[in-house]
Parts: structure tokens; C-alpha cells; sequence
């Protein structure tokens, strides 16, 4: 099936097939990369766990797009039920297609942190990178004179925009803000995965190298060019499989002043992925979840078959990814790269993390830095992988209500980047 190439049109296009439980034909929209992660069956779960809980829909709103630059289109569309109310999320292509698709409880929109006060700051947008794979961006300058700390802030795999919004939350934003309060200046910027989707799929050789780094380094760069900042105290901060990446982006860019790795995971990531698809079939069992643990696990086996190749269909891969984007992560030591750095890190995981934990990723960390007296490992025991502090075992439905990352996450973070010396914060605290 082939749909307009109008956003919110498409949108519109899916909600109507979803209501009508045609779910296969939604299916036919995905872009490849979605298509590895779900199917047919997971929509219909999804869709009618929401039903079930709100009843029937009764109307179905205007959607709402958000401008992407040249990526994909971000398209929300509000539909009332009898008892309730959700949003279907999407990310629509210029080609039609759907890179994401999400369904959340009707939440309140984003709304500062208590711990940040805008009035403090300020902020302009700026373009990373150039050429065709250029990005937008903002820059967060506080008031006053410097010279200050500055922080490039990496979003986690897939095709995040330069807040790492997932419905109401923006936890980078929520970084950003809060550090920017502290006196900390902030870049951050649209993933090139978000902004060049389509460009990027076509790109035979890309890697996690080519995702992260060219864009990181040049944020760096542009950093240390803001009034006020100093250009050689700049930071990178790392969240997820961005903490994975930090060490490379250090190792390309001598002037990186350290970095701060945020659930950074260090597991092969093909077996990550199925022992999380497999945790999360333990939480929600039925015929969507076994037919996805069956999917990531024989898509993880591809991944390590000694056969891989650039040439491997993407298709059969995890997430939709090529041959040459497994190829270089497959191996990926981050620990190994971290510890040839000569920079001080500050290493930080949430203790109700299920993807990163601090059983299967800590311990790398942990023994791979224990030699280095600049390195700060804490945890956070309340915290989820997105540092959202709270109580039981995390799921992903606990990243859906409108919260913020963990008031003492952003605090240790500041006096992290801002200590005069950041080989003595706080080593009593080290666990």
C-alpha cells in the first residue's frame, strides 16, 4: 500500500485503520527499521489494550504536526473514547511511511522542571554539522559572565529530536534546562537519524560512528565558540546507547574536556535487545510478545551469524539496521575506548533501569575504570533508564505520565561539570 506524502493526512489515514482493526495495512506503512521492531500483532495489542480501558472511540481530533527540517514529520492526533482518551504518535516520512508510531494516555504538555528557571538563560538555535546531513539545534547560554562549563548533550538509539520527547517528557530538555540554571552552557541538537531518516537508510555504510560522532564533535566546536564558554572545559553527556558512543566522540576530539555517561550500556547490544524484548514478554504475555521475542531472537542470531556482511539484507537485521551499522557495533568495546582516554568521566545508571541495568552494564563499567581515580560511578536507586525517579519495577508504561529527570541526577551533574576539580566529587559516594 502506498499512502499521499501529506503528514497528517497519513496519520489521520492510520487512526482510521486502527479503528477498524486493519491492522495489516498499517503494517504495509512502516519503514524498514520499524517493521524489524514490530508488526501487525503489536498494533492490534496496543490498540486494544487502549480501547479496552477507554471504550469505543467516539471522535478522532485534527492532528497535529511538528516541522522536522527535512526528517521525518512528528504527528500527534487526539482521539476521545467513552471513558478516556489517548494520542497516536507518529513519525511520517517524506515518503509516506511511518518511522514511529506510539500510543499514550492524553497527557498534560511538557512544563519546565522545578529545578529550572528559564529566567536564568537564554536560548538560540543554531545548525551542527554541514553539508546535506546538517542538523538543527539550540544552545542554552546562562546569564552573567563566564567563563562557564559547557555540555554536549547524545540522545539514545533511534531517531530522537533534540529533546528525546516521548510524549508529554523531554528528558534532555529537562538536562538542558536544569543545567543551564546551574551555570552550565548546553548544545543540543536533532539526531541525523531524526532529521535525515530517509537520507540515512539509503547510506549503504553507516554506522554508529557515522550517527553519532561527526554531529557530536561539530556541536562540541560550536560550543566552545559561545560567549562566555570555556573552550576547554566542554563536556559530552551521553544518554543510553549516546553514553555508548561518548568515548568515540572523546577519542575523535582531543579538546573534549570529559564525559558523562548516562545508562550507558556496555552489553553486546543484539543480546540486549532480546533479553529486554524478553523481560518485557514476562510483563505482558500473549501472542504479540512471544511472536516478538521469536522476531528479535532469530534477528539477534543473524546479527552474530560469523557470515555477516555489508551485503546482509537490512531487513533481517535488528531495528532494520545494514550489515555495516551491526558489523561496527557488534564488537563495540565502550569501555575499552573510555579507558584509553585520559579524560575524567562521571558514570551515572538508574537502579530500576530493566534495558541498561546494573546487573548485565554496570559491571563493566565498573571494572574496566576501577584503576582510574578520576572516574565517578553512582546510582541512583529510584530511578529508570530515563532517570525518572520511582518506586517498583519500571515498565514502559511508567515512561508515559508527564514527569522529570531526577532533581539530584541534574545536581550531581552540575557540580560534576563545574568542580574546579573533578577528580574529588564526592568519592565517598562512589558505589
Amino acid at each position: 500500500m502506498t499512502m499521499g506524502t501529506d503528514p497528517a493526512a497519513t496519520a489521520l489515514a492510520v487512526v482510521e485503520m486502527a479503528r477498524r482493526e486493519r491492522f495489516a495495512e498499517i503494517e504495509e506503512l512502516f519503514a524498514p527499521p520499524l517493521r524489524a521492531m514490530a508488526g501487525a500483532e503489536a498494533v492490534r495489542a496496543a490498540w486494544t489494550a487502549e480501547t479496552d480501558r477507554n471504550g469505543p472511540v467516539s471522535t478522532v481530533g485534527e492532528p497535529v504536526s511538528e516541522p522536522a527540517g527535512a526528517g521525518p514529520v512528528l504527528v500527534s492526533v487526539p482521539v476521545t473514547c467513552e471513558r478516556g482518551g489517548l494520542t497516536v504518535m507518529m513519525s511520517v516520512g517524506r515518503d509516506g511511511l511511518l518511522h514511529g508510531l506510539r500510543l499514550t494516555a492524553d497527557t498534560a504538555p511538557w512544563q519546565p522542571p522545578s529545578y529550572a528557571d528559564p529566567a536564568s538563560f537564554g536560548e538560540h538555535d543554531v545548525t551542527v554539522g554541514d553539508g546535506p546531513l546538517a542538523v538543527s539545534g539550540t544552545v542554552s547560554l546562562p546569564h552573567g559572565p563566564g567563563p562557564r562549563p559547557g555540555v554536549v548533550l547524545l540522545g539514545g538509539g533511534g531517531p530522537f529530536d533534540r529533546d528525546a520527547t516521548a510524549g508529554a517528557n523531554r528528558p534532555l530538555k529537562d538536562l538542558a534546562w536544569g543545567l543551564a540554571t546551574r551555570g552550565v552552557a548546553v548544545a543540543r541538537f536533532d539526531k541525523v537519524t531524526h532529521t535525515h531518516g530517509d537520507q540515512v537508510a539509503g547510506i549503504p555504510g553507516f554506522t554508529v560512528t557515522d550517527e553519532y560522532v561527526p554531529h557530536a564533535v561539530a556541536a562540541v566546536r560550536l560550543l566552545q565558540r559561545q560567549p562566555g564558554v570555556d573552550p576547554a572545559r566542554v563536556f559530552v553527556l551521553g544518554h543510553s546507547m549516546g553514553g555508548r558512543a561518548a568515548p568515540r566522540v572523546a577519542a575523535a576530539e582531543a579538546s573534549v574536556a570529559g564525559l558523562v555517561i548516562m545508562a550507558g550500556d556496555t552489553q553486546p547490544m543484539h543480546r540486549a535487545a532480546v533479553r529486554v524484548v524478553r523481560h518485557l514478554a514476562s510483563l505482558d504475555p500473549g501472542p504479540a510478545m512471544e511472536a516478538a521475542v521469536e522476531a528479535f531472537t532469530r534477528q539477534a542470531e543473524a546479527v552474530a551469524d560469523p557470515g555477516l556482511s555489508p551485503s546482509t539484507p537490512a531487513e533481517t537485521l535488528l531495528f532494520g539496521r545494514s550489515g555495516a551499522y551491526w558489523l561496527d557495533l557488534r564488537d563495540d568495546d565502550p569501555v575499552a575506548t573510555a579507558a584509553a582516554l585520559d579524560r575524567p568521566m562521571f558514570v551515572l545508571q538508574g537502579g530500576r533501569d530493566y534495558q541498561v541495568t546494573v546487573a548485565d552494564d554496570l559491571p563493566a563499567w565498573r571494572a574496566g575504570l576501577a584503576h582510574r581515580p578520576d572516574v565517578t560511578i553512582r546510582v541512583y536507586d529510584a530511578d529508570d533508564h530515563l532517570f525518572f525517579p520511582g518506586t517498583g519495577p519500571s515498565t514502559p508504561a511508567g515512561y508515559e505520565p508527564a514527569q522529570h529527570v531526577d532533581p539530584a541526577v541534574v545536581a550531581d551533574v552540575a557540580e560534576w561539570l563545574t568542580s574546579p576539580g573533578w577528580l574529588i566529587v564526592d568519592r565517598e559516594r562512589i558505589t
